[in-house]
């Protein structure tokens, strides 16, 4: 590894992470069975980490242990009982996206080094200190920031000790990683958990632009851009790719191997990218590193583009041609599978020997000698053996105790009981102090760290309820319309104004908004690049507001620095009661926003700190993905190449798209807002206020502009006077599905 970079690789199955480590990768990245964000990859078992590892660190190469998914409250004892093993392996550190995931290994396992997960999408300064706070060690940036943007966050994070990773390999998604629910509203199976459907690669009824993969991107490569990762600052290099089989990842990780070591070491780049597109591709795009967001970064076609790739290269004009490459280029993939088959062969994770000798004489201590490959260690007891008639050392037993001394790295190969005298006898208790011992021995004579046991949370007597006795939970609503400020009057109903994404170039006329209103409360979008950051700071200092809700971490970051009350919005993705203690505790948060995407049941256990608010979004046009690209290229047209900070600012259009597998999707861009993907109907849950009676303090209606197709038979302030009354118990639910048509709660019923 040169000192300037580590190349991180994929490791999806044990052939691949083999494939990695044979063909350079300084690191590798993988997952166990359970709480990773590749739920489709093979994954590792425990048994195998620990030869993985070994394997590993043979070759200079760390591993990194994935835990980047959500968390439900249900899951957290087998978290736990997880990481009491992981700490005592040699393992180098853990990636991570929970904010209550985060909390425990902060508290409980400081040893474990953490990395922050591509799933926390961070993009700005604050979410770098939001995340340092919570101990990560580096962060791994949004895919969609350009190079500037890059280099300003990776000089931040160095100023800040916490370095910067970028994927330079790979595919590309259309949705900000962590923000992306499409497949979780479609099917259950939530990117967010690893099990992302990958909708946007699905083939969709031609649209008006001509085309039947409209979200579908090229792939990522930043191979011809090492001189400006390296004049960045940059860290690690990431090459995704943890459902790809093994030759893709030896082909992948041996060509970055070479340009890094080449511009290292001469200060040359490679420019030959044949090999890259001799194993899958989508064709290749550096266009958001680069800062040009263009329409060529889409293709129309998911699968393999290596034949058609190479049919252009050569020229082929005849479908005799066009055989003729898929037939070499058949056999060079053969000849790289066999390549990687001769080159990982002799590489073995299989557990160590470990050889036991016991000698049990009268009168002597108990000796026990442990012969590994690394040599011979002897251990023995405190007290001699005696001589006895009843409580001995007989031979099952003894080999039983001795096979107890396997651990996750040594399996036991002999046991030699030839020097066990008869009729002997040693306290249990000794026996129990030399296991002790020869685990420690076994862990490379490095202490075990003691097991953790934590506390189930406990509901304390003041915070038993969302609210006091007799008192209803308090009505929220959302606006991004100044036509909506009439909402302001309605009764025992607190407005929210979402500020815009662009918030840079409109700052002078929020600041101006909030003043005139100071009974508004302003709501913080979850992506907020650059300058719009620094924005959302400065309307913090010049508003001064009593309360923010934020659906990003480095604004909430901001508040907790200038004391400002914030709320975590529904786009932080809560779902377990460590993480809302965790924002009470480390950020003084005063309450959140459950996410969507649990259900009944996985919302039951939730525990809220004392002092601290709950709420829910009953009703809202449910986000599907917001994307940095431009919706609007494949579906409708665009007159435009290219998406600027003037399609950001001005743009306000709508489309919609049809999936063959009949679903229907609305594309919406506001003004100051990127483009979004939404559900055709908008989320209505009524049955929340029933099942969890007395959990939430809030519910809150979203009533901004979004053109779904549900449709209200009220004017807004009608409707929301409907929501009261169904709260005060004045109307029933189904008058309320009435005016509201159509809707759906498939999340609710569906959960995680």
């Amino acid at each position: 590894m040169s000192d300037q970079f580590e190349l991180l690789a994929p490791g999806g199955d044990l052939e691949s992470i083999k494939a990695a480590i044979i063909a350079g990768a300084d690191a590798v990245y993988c997952g166990l069975d359970n709480f990773n964000a590749r739920n489709r990859a093979t994954n590792l078992t425990f048994e195998n980490l620990s030869g993985v590892v070994r394997l590993a660190h043979q070759h200079q190469c760390k591993i990194f242990l994935t835990l980047n998914v959500i968390i439900l409250e249900s899951e957290v004892p087998a978290l736990i009982r997880l990481l009491n093993k992981l700490v005592n392996t040699d393992i180098d550190g853990v990636i991570v996206q929970d904010i209550g995931l985060f909390s425990i290994l902060k508290t409980h396992f400081p040893t474990l080094d953490v990395h922050a997960s591509t799933q926390l999408n961070t993009h700005n300064e604050g979410q770098i200190l939001f995340l340092k706070q919570l101990t990560a060690s580096r962060v791994n940036l949004s895919r969609e920031l350009n190079i500037q943007e890059i280099k300003h966050l990776a000089q931040f994070g160095h100023q800040h000790d916490v370095l910067m990773e970028v994927f330079v390999h790979g595919s590309y998604c259309i949705g900000f990683s962590g923000l992306c629910y499409i497949s979780s509203v479609r099917n259950g199976s939530s990117g967010n958990r690893g099990r992302c459907s990958q909708p946007c690669r699905e083939q969709y009824q031609t649209t008006d632009a001509g085309k039947d993969y409209p979200l579908n991107l090229k792939d990522n490569s930043a191979y011809s851009d090492m001189a400006a990762l390296a004049d960045a600052g940059v860290y690690s290099l990431k090459v995704e790719g943890r459902i790809k089989k093994s030759h893709y990842v030896y082909t992948v990780v041996d060509s970055w191997r070479k340009q890094i070591d080449s511009y290292c070491s001469k200060g040359e780049m490679l420019t030959d990218t044949s090999r890259l597109y001799t194993v899958f591709n989508r064709d290749f795009s550096n266009a958001f590193l680069k800062g040009d967001i263009n329409k060529n970064m889409f293709i129309d076609n998911p699968r393999d583009h290596a034949a058609t790739h190479f049919s252009n290269v050569y020229s082929c004009t005849s479908m005799d041609d066009v055989k003729a490459v898929k037939k070499k280029l058949y056999d060079t993939k053969t000849d790289i599978i066999h390549e990687v088959e001769r080159v990982t062969k002799d590489l073995c994770v299989e557990k160590l020997p470990l050889d036991v000798k016991l000698i049990a004489v009268e009168g002597q201590p108990l000796k026990v000698e442990l012969r590994t490959l690394h040599g011979l260690v002897e251990l023995q007891s405190e007290s001699n053996l005696v001589a006895s008639g009843k409580y001995t050392l007989d031979s099952e037993g003894v080999a039983k105790w001795v096979n107890s001394f396997a651990n996750a790295d040594y399996q036991i190969n002999e046991i030699d009981l030839s020097a066990l005298a008869s009729g002997l006898y040693i306290p249990y208790k000794e026996q129990t102090v030399i296991k002790e011992q020869v685990a420690v021995v076994l862990n490379g004579n490095k202490p075990l760290v003691a097991p953790v046991e934590l506390d189930k949370p406990q509901q304390s007597a003041n915070t038993a309820s969302g609210h006091e006795v007799g008192q209803q939970p308090h009505l929220y609503t959302l606006i991004s319309s100044q036509s909506d400020l009439l909402l302001l009057d309605q009764p025992n109903t607190t407005v929210y104004f979402q500020l815009p994404e662009a918030l840079a170039s409109d700052l002078p006329r929020m600041v101006a908004l909030f003043k005139d209103n100071d009974q508004l409360v302003p709501w913080f979008p979850a992506i907020l690049i650059g300058e719009n950051y620094e924005a959302a700071v400065s309307f913090l200092e010049q508003v001064k507001p009593s309360r923010i809700v934020t659906n990003n971490s480095g604004v909430g970051y901001a508040a907790y620095q200038q004391g400002v009350d914030w709320v975590a919005g529904p786009q932080m993705n809560i779902n377990n009661s460590y993480s809302l203690a965790c924002l009470k505790e480390e950020f003084n948060c005063v309450g959140a926003f459950v996410s969507n995407e649990i259900n009944k049941k996985q919302i039951k256990p939730l525990v809220k700190p004392d002092n601290f608010e709950l709420y829910y979004s009953i009703y809202h046009p449910i986000t599907l993905l917001t994307s940095r690209q431009c919706l609007f290229h494949q579906t409708v047209g665009c007159k435009k190449k290219r998406f600027d900070d003037k399609c950001l600012r001005k743009c306000d259009k709508s489309a919609s798209i049809l999936s063959l597998k009949h679903a229907s999707y609305v594309v919406d861009k506001q003004r100051g807002a990127h483009n979004a993907l939404y559900s055709q109907e908008n989320y209505l849950n009524l049955d929340v206020l029933r099942d969890h009676s007395g959990l939430f303090d809030g519910y809150m209606v979203d009533l901004r502009d979004i053109k779904t197709h549900t449709q209200m038979a009220l004017e807004k302030p009608e409707l929301l006077d409907a929501f009261r009354e169904l709260l005060n118990g004045d109307v029933a639910p189904t008058a309320l599905h009435a005016m509201l048509a159509p809707t759906t709660m498939a999340q609710y019923k569906k959960g995680l």
